[in-house]
């Protein structure tokens, strides 16, 4: 997690520059990060960097519903834990994945990337979780 907070409110530039520290996440995975541009959704990216840099599994995909293979299931979360949410529907691909910090009042509170086009905490409802993962 520590690495994880070393990245903490890294955020995309907004119009056509790039935020050169985001664009790494892309490349330390072998994707062409400036292809890509900070806009690209890029939670796994972050999610990826920080566990290849803290020496962990990763999934070495882009997309957040990759992480459903890595690590075990677990139903107790830990702090550090991965959290993988639904986005759109249950049943779409797309999702979003982050670390777990917390729960509280119905809410699983994660530090991820692509946050509000950022590195941050944010609260997320429990209802859109699909599962949580230990590396």
């Amino acid at each position: 997690m520590g690495i994880a907070f070393s990245q903490y409110k890294e955020r995309e530039i907004i119009g056509k520059a790039d935020n050169p520290n985001i664009l790494s996440y892309f490349d330390e995975l072998g994707f062409d990060g400036s292809a890509l541009k900070d806009e690209t959704a890029w939670c796994s990216a972050f999610a990826n960097w920080v566990c290849k840099e803290s020496g962990l599994p990763f999934s070495g995909k882009l997309n957040a519903r990759s992480w459903l293979e890595i690590g075990s299931k677990v139903d107790e979360p830990q702090y550090g834990d991965i959290v993988v949410f639904w986005r759109e529907s249950k049943e779409s691909w797309k999702g979003h994945v982050a670390f777990y910090i917390r729960e509280k009042d119905g809410y699983i509170y994660v530090l991820g990337g692509n946050q509000n086009n950022e590195v941050n905490i944010k609260r997320y409802p429990k209802g859109r979780l699909l599962q949580y993962r230990r590396l």
